[in-house]
């Protein structure tokens, strides 16, 4: 998707469904954006304050505002590239931090993996024990809603030229791949250890009470870094849809320097929001797929279909836009009958209700919505490349 997010020479996810669709879809999935990310900012604030409480002690009220003033203050001060710099840093905490974190922990306990095999019920070792449906909802939601996700989708846009982003995004994948397993083997492992642990407070009470300091700093380390690099990215991207798509849309036109500077104080705004939602609320899964479903399932077949697809109709986009969240939200309100997770089921009726409005529109002669290229009726080639080469 990189290549053609990136020669839209768009900003945000909203301007290329603006393009395509009008500005009722403009507007619709705008807001849909914003309140994702500012869900998202406020479950990152969560899992960084479950860190802090468990390591200082402090009243998780405390250490909610004391996480959410962190990372507000480094995404205002630098932007787009003090928050490439501190994933950058963050990613070697989080790598090499859970990595030694594993071996550690098992020293410690008497039998070692031995120990975690015989205190859990077998049934925790089941690759499948969450049930495929659910397995399949959580790929497909991940595919979904990172292919949509302004705080995912603008680091394509900054990124240096297309070979960058692409490269960026199959190294991402590998390690992510590779990673994934160490968390849950430490989540395993607290398990055994405290058979009645708070799930949240799984890895923090881990590295207090059965890793040594420097190990446990880094480990914590390496949860915190992990946490405040996506609510930083967030926070960004919230600003960046609010200023390109609400302010300069619909109020005034700003110059570069305006507009940074509007960023910064949209980043404050959307920081003490998020930090209020997560006083309020205190989860961590549940705001992480609330958000994902909300700004997934009406706009990913209307974005999907503007990029790749020439046919594509106005109406095909709006449509889809407001049945395709309409489902998913009311799917997650109605507890996710038979096991169908709600980013699949409004994602089903996001598609459908695209193909079946573009085909009448098509039959009816309404022709084709316009380009998500500037000047352009189909995705330029990039002009780059053979200097590269």
């Amino acid at each position: 998707m990189a290549p053609y997010m990136r020669r839209t020479m768009a900003t945000t996810v909203p301007e290329i469904i603006g393009r395509r669709y009008g500005r009722s879809s403009y507007l619709i999935t705008t807001c849909l954006s914003l309140l994702a990310l500012v869900a998202l900012g406020a479950a990152q604030i969560t899992a960084t304050a479950t860190i802090v409480h468990v390591l200082t002690g402090f009243d998780t009220r405390y250490a909610i505002i004391i996480s959410g003033v962190v990372v507000v203050f480094y995404t205002w001060i630098g932007g787009m590239w003090s928050v490439t710099l501190t994933d950058f840093v963050q990613f070697f905490l989080i790598i090499f931090g859970f990595a030694i974190a594993i071996p550690v922990s098992l020293s410690v306990l008497d039998g070692g993996w031995n120990f975690v095999v015989t205190h859990i019920p077998d049934t925790q070792f089941d690759i499948t024990r969450l049930g495929w449906k659910t397995i399949i909802g959580l790929t497909v939601m991940y595919f979904m809603t990172f292919s949509t996700g302004q705080e995912a989708v603008q680091r394509y846009y900054s990124a240096r030229n297309e070979r960058v982003a692409i490269g960026g995004s199959l190294l991402c994948s590998l390690f992510m791949a590779i990673y994934a397993f160490i968390p849950a083997m430490l989540g395993l492992i607290a398990l055994a250890a405290f058979p009645d642990i708070e799930p949240n407070n799984a890895l923090a009470t881990v590295s207090v009470n059965l890793l040594p300091p420097l190990v446990s700093g880094l480990l914590l380390s390496a949860v915190i870094s992990a946490t405040l690099s996506s609510a930083s990215g967030d926070l960004l991207g919230a600003a960046s849809i609010y200023v390109k798509d609400i302010h300069e849309q619909y109020f005034q036109t700003t110059e570069a320097t305006r507009s940074l500077e509007m960023s910064r104080w949209v980043v404050l705004v959307v920081g003490v929001l998020s930090i209020l939602i997560s006083l309020w609320s205190g989860e961590i899964i549940g705001l992480l797929i609330f958000a994902f479903t909300l700004r997934a399932t009406g706009p990913f077949a209307a974005y999907l279909f503007g990029l790749l697809w020439e046919g594509a109709t106005p109406k095909a986009g709006l449509w889809s836009i407001i049945f395709g969240a309409l489902a998913g939200l009311g799917w997650q309100l109605a507890g996710e009958p038979y096991g169908i997770m709600a980013i699949i089921a409004g994602s089903l009726v996001s598609v459908i209700t695209f193909l079946l409005v573009a085909w009448s529109e098509r039959r009816m002669g309404v022709p084709a919505a316009p380009s998500a290229y500037l000047d352009a009726e189909t995705p330029p080639a990039p002009q780059h490349e053979a200097e590269e080469r």
